[in-house]
């Protein structure tokens, strides 16, 4: 199992869950486990997702879900595990 994982941030609006999630199922990438709050007008989400069935790269992932991001008007990043986990510990 490869875990990465993904936060997304903005300002709320329709549709934002809805289109990351579909670009993931397009790509075999499961979603583990998914929190999402609003709080005021700020949207704010972070899944760990399985991404070892997916067909593309890490970095291609990353790039694409930028994209999709930048559509929408919300910050989407995308971290390994392992890397998110060192950046994080006490």
């Amino acid at each position: 199992m490869k875990k990465t994982v993904i936060t997304v941030v903005g300002k709320d609006r329709v549709g934002i869950i809805a289109k990351v999630c579909t670009y993931l199922a397009n790509n075999s990438i499961n979603i583990l486990d998914i929190s999402q709050t609003i709080i005021q007008d700020f949207f704010n989400m972070m899944m760990i997702v399985d991404t070892s069935k997916a067909p593309k790269n890490f970095d291609v992932i990353a790039e694409e879900l930028d994209q999709i991001g930048n559509e929408i008007g919300v910050v989407i990043k995308t971290q390994h595990e392992d890397i998110f986990n060192k950046m994080h510990r006490i």
